[in-house]
């Protein structure tokens, strides 16, 4: 993973896990932000596969949470928070959209690693019972469909096998 990514990441993790929050305690609140990183991983390093593309997020900014906000109806009382510049849209759809399907989320893993699922995706790729519990809104279809209907269509082209990937 490109460092440069890490505020992207971190940000957009903490945007769906404060959107859609773990039902429980401390460790379904552990699970999810968990399975939230492992999801906006892969998908920033799906939107930004090279250096080049990640330092230029860096430089120009992801544009933040606004349109998000909006789309999910979050109270924006907390829209003035700095972190919230480093949300990805395009990012955060594309996370919800692996979150909400397994079976597509292996297809992402496998096109960054060349086919082999590394263990530090498990949690998105093979979710437990306990995972899915702790992400119950985070996974579920019907409550993310507006956040990954923005650039559901994006994703599923950049995954398809005529399309080349740089990492």
């Amino acid at each position: 993973m490109q460092a440069d990514l890490s505020p992207v990441i971190a940000a957009t993790a903490r945007w769906l896990t404060c959107s859609f929050p773990a039902p429980g305690g401390a460790l379904a609140v552990a699970l999810c932000e968990a399975q939230a990183r492992q999801a906006v991983t892969v998908a920033a390093r799906l939107r930004y596969p090279t250096e080049m593309d990640a330092a230029l997020v860096g430089l120009a900014g992801p544009g933040g949470s606004g349109r998000l906000d909006w789309v999910t109806g979050a109270d924006a009382e907390g829209s003035g928070e700095a972190w919230r510049t480093w949300v990805d849209e395009v990012v955060a759809s594309w996370a919800v959209c692996l979150l909400a399907d397994p079976g597509l989320a292996g297809l992402a893993v496998s096109a960054l690693t060349g086919g082999a699922v590394p263990a530090e995706f498990r949690r998105l790729v093979a979710p437990d019972e306990a995972d899915r519990r702790a992400a119950a809104l985070l996974r579920h279809p019907d409550l993310v469909a507006p956040v990954a209907g923005l650039h559901q269509s994006a994703l599923l082209s950049r995954l398809d096998p005529d399309t080349t990937l740089v990492v």
